[in-house]
């Protein structure tokens, strides 16, 4: 079983954000999925978040994720000068950020991105497998790969209709439909 705490969920000045704002979010009922703080002039700060209990995320959600966002960056104030703050679910076609996503979402087509070249390659697309300890597993057309999480630098779900078929929403929908 992987470690639940693996995650790459942010960096930088985003980190800083997300280890004041994670707690209360989590008492809430959220997961942060990526914090990323752009720009300089005009910063933008954007969080994503998911519900902890699975369902989908809608409009109530993120606000009350920015009301309690605000009040705690507010008191803290961990972000020098003026931003704007955004705040969104992560969508059908999400970033993997945390060892656990790539467990919950396996059997899903994805795309991953090294930091470095492993084996010649920085780039792969293929079928999730799952984890095997700190290793992602991609079937690929060339054959099963086994990336560490911490290679990664970025990976997300590819839009497919098996995925959509499976989106909380799309579930509910087809409830009662033979």
């Amino acid at each position: 079983m992987p470690a639940p705490d693996l995650a790459r969920t942010s960096e930088g000045k985003a980190a800083e954000v997300e280890r004041l704002i994670a707690p209360s979010l989590r008492a809430m009922g959220y997961e942060i999925v990526r914090v990323i703080l752009t720009g300089n002039r005009r910063a933008r700060l954007q969080l994503m978040a998911e519900r902890q209990d699975g369902r989908p995320m809608i409009v109530d959600d993120c606000v009350a994720i920015s009301r309690a966002a605000e009040a705690l960056l507010e008191v803290e104030d961990p972000i020098s000068g003026s931003y704007e703050l955004e705040v969104s679910s992560p969508g059908i076609d999400r970033p993997l950020t945390r060892l656990k996503d790539y467990t919950r979402f396996a059997g899903h087509d994805a795309r991953i991105q090294t930091a470095l070249p492993l084996d010649g390659r920085r780039r792969w697309r293929g079928r999730l497998l799952g984890v095997d300890g700190d290793r992602v597993r991609l079937e690929t057309d060339e054959g099963e790969v086994a990336v560490s999480f911490a290679d990664i630098a970025k990976a997300k779900l590819i839009l497919t209709d098996a995925l959509l078929a499976e989106t909380p929403l799309a579930v509910e929908a087809n409830r009662g439909i033979d």
